[in-house]
């Protein structure tokens, strides 16, 4: 199945069409490649989807295998450097998740033809922008996920230009993009912004010296793919260490580029005049895996991941052993199992390899079902701590102070209705859900949907009692008028 802008002149008949879930509403293919036309100036937002609900039933143990899909946050930086070139780009193992969906909306809205896999191959994208002709992120797409922003340095590199919408706001927390703004500067880029845009600009780019203020991930990845294509050397400093980053690296130099030091604090980047196109297979989603290993401890559970990496999991492995759990990894799968109680420990957030803050809401779920006092310090984003209110409803005793969480366990859970904040907010109710008493009620699981790919499937097929509904209630109709 293809993806590709739709002509001005045609209006479109299906604006549901932009959303994720929405391409199973088409006939199935009859060959490897379909084409669709979408019309991106008609950017809808189906109301059903924002309406689902988690109904979970807890008390029951996880027990059997889960598939770990691909990371995200990696498959993410990899499908905007597909900008990069004109030639073909074929990404494996991308998860089938909500801002995936919307990553293929921005880069159709540019000109680029997105052709999806099916069947044995529905994990399979294949990107080319061969005919790129719109250089811009328009805020409809960027405002629903701030990853967006990821395509600002490889358009000025590859097209000279680039007009991307300011991310905004976040639940969790600001994440500015003035790293972002600054190491394309240092590379020779001229920056404007105005009316809610950034507009950048070079005839091309050059080699800098770039030295980041604080670690950023996605400005790690973004400076990087702008560098590939700039004339001389570029020396990053202080540059984050995530598998994500490393692994578009792994890319990048299938592509062509020459990049030395992706995973340390300092990579240097010799650019190149053009680059063509590769096959490149996204790492799995340790975040995914890390959220259900949790789930296993907390229910009591006897869990096999596969399809993981747990080399990419080592502060988290370290604190759950040091909590009594007992993780058995190989390769490429873990087995974990809980049979005696949680010990609490404290943690802290930091850049990797320490604790991710991506699974500091879902740990924060484990140290209610622990005995002792955990203190939970949050060091990466200033207002990450929303779920404990939800927590606290289902009967948890956390009390936040500024920075820190003190969670004192072990307290029965017990089910209420609860709404998500943010996609890890949501897991850690998930979970929460899991180990209550009785039918707990999950809200605005679009969350979810973000960045766990059929997560309600994979947990019923381990024994988990879920079910996704739509609203509850019917919707109240008008009373009818009275005429005297």
């Amino acid at each position: 199945m293809k993806l590709v802008p739709k002509s001005p002149n045609v209006r479109s008949t299906h604006p549901a069409s932009l959303l994720p879930g929405a391409v199973g509403d088409f006939k199935k293919p009859v060959s490897r490649s379909r084409t669709i036309r979408i019309d991106f100036r008609e950017v809808a937002i189906a109301p059903e989807s924002l309406m689902d609900k988690f109904v979970i039933r807890g008390g029951n143990p996880l027990v059997g295998s889960v598939r770990i899909s691909g990371a995200k946050n990696a498959a993410l930086p990899a499908m905007a450097a597909a900008i990069l070139t004109d030639e073909p780009v074929i990404l494996e193992n991308i998860p089938d998740v909500r801002d995936i969906q919307t990553e293929r909306n921005l880069l159709v809205s540019m000109g680029a033809e997105v052709e999806l896999g099916y069947g044995r191959a529905s994990h399979r994208t294949t990107i080319s922008c061969s005919n790129l002709a719109n250089p811009e992120a328009a805020y409809e797409l960027v405002k629903t996920m701030r990853a967006s922003t990821l395509v600002l340095g490889p358009l000025v590199a590859r097209m000279g230009r680039a007009r991307v919408s300011q991310p905004g706001g976040c639940a969790i927390g600001a994440r500015p993009i003035d790293l972002h703004i600054k190491g394309l500067e240092r590379l020779g880029a001229i920056i404007k912004q105005e009316h809610g845009y950034i507009e950048a600009s070079a005839e091309r780019l050059h080699g800098g010296h770039i030295i980041f203020d604080k670690i950023t991930v996605t400005g790690t990845e973004d400076l990087m793919m702008a560098a590939t294509l700039a004339q001389g050397e570029t020396i990053m400093e202080n540059c984050a260490r995530e598998p994500e980053v490393t692994d578009l690296a792994a890319l990048l130099t299938k592509m062509g580029a020459r990049i030395e030091g992706a995973g340390t604090g300092t990579i240097r980047i010799q650019g190149v005049e053009k680059l063509h196109g590769a096959r490149h297979r996204i790492i799995p989603d340790r975040i995914e895996a890390g959220t259900f290993v949790i789930a296993a401890v907390l229910t009591g559970g006897d869990l096999t991941l596969t399809n993981c990496d747990p080399t990419h999991l080592g502060a988290l492995i370290q604190k759950l052993e040091e909590c009594g759990v007992r993780i058995r990894t190989a390769p490429d799968s873990m087995r974990v199992t809980n049979g005696h109680q949680l010990i609490a420990a404290d943690i802290t957030t930091e850049e990797y390899p320490g604790f991710p803050t991506d699974m500091q809401a879902q740990y924060m779920t484990l140290a209610t079902q622990a005995q002792g006092t955990s203190i939970i310090t949050e060091n990466i984003f200033e207002n990450r701590f929303m779920h404990a209110h939800e927590l606290v409803r289902m009967g948890a005793n956390i009390k936040v102070e500024g920075s820190r969480a003190v969670v004192r366990g072990k307290t029965p859970l017990s089910s209420a209705a609860v709404q998500c904040s943010d996609l890890r907010a949501s897991a850690s109710l998930v979970i929460a859900a899991l180990v209550a008493d009785g039918e707990t009620i999950i809200d605005r699981v679009y969350h979810v949907d973000r960045g766990y790919e059929r997560i309600e499937e994979k947990l019923k097929g381990v024994g988990a009692q879920i079910r996704r509904i739509g609203e509850i209630l019917p919707k109240r109709t008008a009373a009818p008028s009275v005429v005297a």
